[in-house]
């Protein structure tokens, strides 16, 4: 579930293992570059954590992030 703090939309994922871990990456990747919209995130083994604001807007959550968001929960 995503929670908004700190000026951020967050959210941490759980996989089986590395290689799952960084595939759901590049299939983030994938999708962020489409939408021109890219995350702050980090990759410890099984585990992925995004953070998403919108920099243009002043690194506060918009409606981009949201859109964001939603696209990457569609990838699990």
């Amino acid at each position: 579930m995503w929670i908004e703090q700190d000026n951020r939309l967050k959210r941490t994922f759980t996989f089986k293992n590395f290689t799952e871990a960084f595939a759901f990456m590049t299939k983030v990747a994938l999708v962020a570059e489409k939408m021109d919209h890219h995350p702050n995130w980090t990759n410890v083994y099984n585990q992925v954590t995004i953070e998403l604001s919108t920099h243009d807007a002043g690194n506060i959550v918009t409606a981009k992030d949201y859109a964001l968001a939603k696209a990457i929960d569609q990838l699990i």
